[in-house]
């Protein structure tokens, strides 16, 4: 009898353990700007994501989303404006669906209408710095040459492979290329490898963009694991490519969260 009891209590405090050292399911989901493309650096093409089949494809990434079951989707909405963002989520789902080809609307939106949440999170953060303008000059000033030759060849490489994606991809193809190691790898390289090298010995502008893009990405991923509750299993965040390969070497050291591969949804 005795043996029975202390293997209840042993077996009750494992699952305790357990279930208190269980780790929260992410789900980062790198996309291109679906509605304007134009705003990065890299100028790369429109890709059309309400043409039927991309609309299909979109309804069976969102149903794949619904089965996976994120207990929150975040955005990249300015957190400050939750409030405007909570109006935009209140509006007719069809209508915003017709017209409105954003990925907020079109992954987000869809995918959390069709799991009955009552709101987006909205986790951007936006007072910070890009003088990308600022770091090319300071190249120029600093007779960086090479520097100035292998950031110019490394973004005309990188629309010239984008756009021919763009052209010949599936939307679904699009998604899953952006989530590869190689994709975020390549995200990262430039802001460490070319981008902070930039300036003369006494000019740190490449360096303060860098850290800039590394500050912004890093209060996002604050305010996701501020808005992340005890009770939340499972979380999605839809952001630029860019964001997710940064936020991605943050989670990677938090023991509390593992990240969920978009392929392995997807599959």
């Amino acid at each position: 009898m005795k043996k029975i009891a202390l293997l209840l209590v042993l077996t009750i405090a494992f699952n305790t353990v357990s279930a208190q050292s269980k780790k929260k399911q992410i789900l980062l989901l790198g996309s291109f700007h679906f509605e304007n493309p134009g705003l990065d650096v890299a100028k790369l093409n429109t890709f059309n994501v309400m043409s039927d089949k991309s609309q299909k494809e979109l309804e069976n990434i969102t149903n794949k989303i619904k089965k996976f079951g994120p207990d929150k989707i975040f955005v990249e909405w300015n957190y400050q404006k939750q409030d405007k963002l909570d109006k935009f989520y209140a509006k007719n789902t069809d209508s915003l669906l017709k017209n409105d080809s954003d990925e907020i609307v079109q992954v987000a939106l869809r995918s959390a209408k069709k799991l009955g949440h009552k709101k987006l999170y909205a986790m951007d953060y936006n007072n910070t710095d890009f003088p990308y303008d600022s770091l090319v000059k300071g190249m120029k000033e600093a007779n960086q040459l090479d520097l100035i030759k292998k950031n110019e060849e490394t973004m005309k490489h990188y629309e010239t492979d984008q756009n021919k994606k763009i052209a010949k991809y599936s939307l679904t193809e699009l998604l899953l290329d952006l989530n590869t190691k190689e994709s975020n790898e390549d995200n990262l390289s430039w802001y460490l490898q070319t981008g902070i090298k930039g300036g003369k010995i006494d000019n740190f502008v490449g360096a303060f963009l860098v850290s800039e893009w590394y500050r912004r990405n890093l209060y996002m991923y604050a305010l996701i694991q501020k808005l992340t509750e005890s009770k939340d299993d499972k979380i999605m965040v839809l952001l630029g490519a860019g964001h997710t390969a940064m936020i991605r070497e943050f989670v990677a050291h938090n023991p509390d969260f593992e990240i969920v591969e978009l392929a392995t949804v997807l599959k």
